[in-house]
Order: structure tokens, then C-alpha cells, then sequence
């Protein structure tokens, strides 16, 4: 079962979706290893975390620093953040002619109430009009190249304002190469069950046209990705938060798609390894101090439902060395134990609120004009 985007013929249909905060060059490295030594090759696709447009335009140092790939990594894919077809066409055009990236997404997802109350993210696909600019920005900065343009984006903002069917023929007219659907609105954040007929109605609804259509939502495990698929039709699963602490379920996804034996579960021990290449990464891409400290978050969704006390758990989520790790892992290196439970919804969840917009932001859908100040907002990266 393969996917094809642009020039890329992806061996299995699995993207890694792109998370602030963790899909940087070290936990996409970690996913690549974690799949090539479990399957034997690395098949699926691994998005680096959003980066701003115009923080990319203006060479923000911090911005930069995210865009930064490993020399065995291909094909090279960089999501942007986006609320203006100007700074669109320009980073796109300098990621084509600067050699930045082989594949660009954009990012129409994002339900943080920061970026929807500037009309970002999940908000803006509401404006069809400007929702169609921006992807054609992309679209023609990027020509004559063989980078291919692809679109996530929500349900819509809430039930009462559904944009998907418009937003995934919107993106297709105007060149995008496949769409990918987060089966939630804006509303939900994260909360509750993704809603997979959508992920149906848009495929069906984009059937004419020959365009990859991606499923998003509630995907934990290989046959939550399998069952996607068969019950929606959609061509690939795009999955976030059920790998936060599982870079292994890259392995899984890949070989029960392809059709090979899914690899079992690690083990404590095996996870202490993962851990501290982890670490290993994260110090070769940003030193020690900030590494060892961004690492800490990930523990918790390391060590779910494995039989690790309560004192260890709390001084693993404050370390500050590597061979403070070292040394914490080490009773627990050779651990033979297995996760119990550990499937399920990971990292943020939160519950169902209303969406905050810009002033007056639903009244003209077919309003083309910028949001004042979103790409400010979001211009450190």
C-alpha cells in the first residue's frame, strides 16, 4: 500500500504529523531509526514542526534553527504557517530556491485560541477566498520545481460551520497535491472522538480529482490506522498524538499497512535505549541545557503503564544532564517489563470551547482581506 505525493512514491501511506514542539530534527530522526531497525526501511513521512511564514522570510535565527534536517533525510518536509498570500509566495519561493525543504505543508489545523482569535490556523479556511490565495501563493512560488504543496486542515469551526468540502476543493483547484483532514473541529481542540465520516465525505467529495486524501484523529495503533482506512477510503493516515513517548509506532504503522509482521511492543529496558538516544539527539541539535530540559516533557508519555515508581518518574522529569539520565535509567535498563494500557489519546486533550475569532470574522466568508497582526503574532517561529 503506497502514496504518492508529488514525485514522492511513499512505500507506506503514514505521515507524521507536525507537533510544536516535539517533531524537531531529533524526534523525527528517532522515528526514522526506530522504523528502519524494526522493518528494515523507512517508508512513511516525517514533517518537520510549523514554522511561520514570514518569520521564515525574515530570517528569524530561532525560526531557522527549526527548519533544520538530517543529512540522510528524504524527502526533506517543512509545514508553514500561514494568514498571508505576500509572506506565502516568499518563504515558498525562498525554500524552492534556497534548497530548504523537498516538500511543503501548509497548516490550516492549528485550534490554539492564539492563532484562531488572529483569524490562523483552523479559523481561516472560514474565508474561502483568502483560504484559496494562500494555497495558490504556495503553489506558484513552488513551480518549476518538484516540490509538491499539500493542505491540512479541520472540519471547520465549529458544527454550525462546516469548511472541509469547500476547503479541500478549494486547495485541489488551486494545485495542492493531496489534502489531509483532522476529523475535529475547531471546537473540539482535542477533545472528544474524531468524527472519521468526514474523512468519508471528503474523499468522496474529492473523488473526481485523483487527489491523495489523508485521515487525522484517534490513531493510537496499527489497526486504528488499518480501520481508517477501510472504513473511509482515504489514501494515508496522518498521525500526532499517539506517538508522543511511542517513536516505535512509526514500525507498526508501516509493516501492518504494508502487509509485513508488525514488530512487538519494547520493552522497559528497550525503552530506556530509546530514551537515551533521544537525549543523544536533542543535545547534538540544541546543547545540553535546553536538550536535557525539552526532553523532560516526554518522560511521562515514555514511562505510561510501565511499572516505574512514583520518585523515579519525578526525578526523570526534572533532569538536567545526560548522565544524570544515565544514571537514573540504569536500575531499570534491563527491565523486561511491558507497557501496560498504553495505548490511547497522549499529550493535550482539553475540552470542547468556543473558538475564539477575530472581531466580526464569520460575517463575509468571501472576505479575502489579511488578519491584522496574525503573522506578527507568530513571527518567532
Amino acid at each position: 500500500m503506497t502514496l504518492q505525493i508529488g514525485p514522492f512514491a511513499l512505500a507506506s501511506p503514514v505521515v507524521l504529523a507536525p507537533m510544536a514542539g516535539v517533531t524537531n530534527v531529533a524526534f523525527r530522526t528517532l522515528c526514522r531509526e526506530q522504523e528502519l531497525q524494526r522493518t528494515g526501511t523507512v517508508s512513511g513521512l516525517y514533517v518537520c514542526e510549523m514554522v511561520t511564514a514570514r518569520a521564515l522570510v525574515e530570517r528569524n535565527e530561532k525560526t531557522l534553527h527549526m527548519t533544520t534536517f538530517a543529512p540522510d533525510e528524504n524527502p526533506r518536509s517543512l509545514q508553514l504557517y500561514t494568514t498571508d498570500p505576500r509572506y506565502t509566495y516568499e518563504a515558498a519561493r525562498m525554500i524552492a530556491e534556497e534548497g530548504l525543504a523537498d516538500h511543503i505543508d501548509m497548516n490550516f489545523g492549528c485550534p490554539v485560541p492564539k492563532v484562531t482569535r488572529r483569524g490562523g490556523g483552523s479559523a481561516l479556511p472560514y474565508k474561502r477566498r483568502l483560504f484559496g490565495n494562500i494555497v495558490a501563493a504556495a503553489v506558484r512560488a513552488t513551480a518549476g520545481t518538484d516540490i509538491p504543496v499539500t493542505v491540512k486542515f479541520r472540519v471547520g469551526i465549529d458544527d454550525a460551520h462546516h469548511t472541509h468540502l469547500d476547503a479541500g476543493r478549494i486547495a485541489v483547484d488551486e494545485g495542492a497535491q493531496a489534502v489531509a483532514l483532522h476529523a475535529r473541529t475547531a471546537a473540539q481542540r482535542y477533545s472528544g472522538e474524531a468524527d472519521w465520516n468526514e474523512i468519508t465525505r471528503l474523499k468522496e467529495h474529492l473523488a473526481d480529482t485523483g487527489v491523495p486524501v489523508l485521515g487525522n484523529g484517534d490513531i493510537f495503533a496499527a489497526r486504528d490506522a488499518a480501520r481508517m482506512m477501510e472504513q473511509t477510503g482515504c489514501d494515508g493516515v496522518v498521525v500526532g498524538r499517539g506517538c508522543l513517548g511511542r517513536p516505535w509506532l512509526f514500525a507498526e504503522l508501516s509493516a501492518a499497512l504494508r502487509g509485513t509482521p508488525v514488530p512487538s511492543e519494547p520493552t522497559l529496558g528497550e525503552v530506556t535505549r530509546i530514551i537515551l538516544r533521544h537525549a543523544e539527539l536533542l543535545v547534538r541539535h540544541d546543547g545540553e541545557v535546553k536538550g536535557i530540559r525539552d526532553l523532560r516533557k516526554h518522560m511521562g508519555w515514555y514511562l505510561r503503564g510501565f511499572p516505574v515508581g512514583g520518585e523515579l518518574r519525578a526525578d526523570l522529569a526534572r533532569i538536567s544532564t545526560i548522565d544524570e539520565l544515565r544514571r537514573l535509567i540504569t536500575p531499570i535498563a534491563d527491565s523486561t517489563a511491558i507497557a501496560e494500557d498504553a495505548e490511547g489519546p497522549r499529550g493535550r486533550k482539553g475540552s470542547a470551547a468556543k473558538v475564539a475569532l477575530p472581531d466580526g470574522w464569520l460575517d463575509d466568508p468571501e472576505d479575502d482581506s489579511v488578519p491584522v497582526g496574525a503573522e506578527m503574532e507568530n513571527s518567532g517561529g
